[in-house]
């Protein structure tokens, strides 16, 4: 039994086959995970209900497994903000770099080898698809 608060074998195991600019995906519910992403990637669904699991809930356990140095979303219409971004920069903190990206390049850097894990969630929000890049695990005494 693991005492973490990450306990999903197939997130684990991608987790830990990943490494530093690996690419980590959690996608909304309206995002073609069958055909809008690495075909290498892991795939995990999570997406049992609309609704369920939710986006946020899947960032709050993975900020407790790996460290994320960048998070890239899709740049929404200028007259929309969604409010989850706003709750994902409160999870990601001040030291994880922001980017949005339009909505075709976003699509190609979700395509790339770089992403190594794809997590299908039932988030309904618009605009809730984001990309983790995943950085260093620091030393103790490393202060860069």
């Amino acid at each position: 039994m693991l005492k973490s608060q990450l306990i999903h074998p197939d997130i684990l195991q991608a987790l830990a086959s990943s490494g530093h600019f690996s690419q980590v995906l959690i996608a909304d519910g309206n995002y073609p995970v069958a055909t809008g992403t690495n075909p290498l990637a892991k795939r995990v669904h999570l997406n049992l209900r609309p609704g369920l699991v939710s986006c946020l809930d899947v960032l709050e356990v993975l900020l407790t497994a790996i460290p994320v140095q960048e998070a890239t979303v899709m740049a929404p219409p200028s007259d929309f903000h969604p409010e989850i971004h706003d709750d994902y920069k409160r999870l990601l903190g001040p030291d994880v770099s922001w980017s949005e990206m339009e909505r075709w390049a976003f699509y190609d850097k979700i395509k790339s080898p770089n992403t190594s894990l794809v997590i299908a969630t039932g988030e309904q929000r618009r605009f809730a698809n984001l990309l983790l890049t995943i950085g260093v695990v620091k030393l103790p005494t490393e202060n860069f």
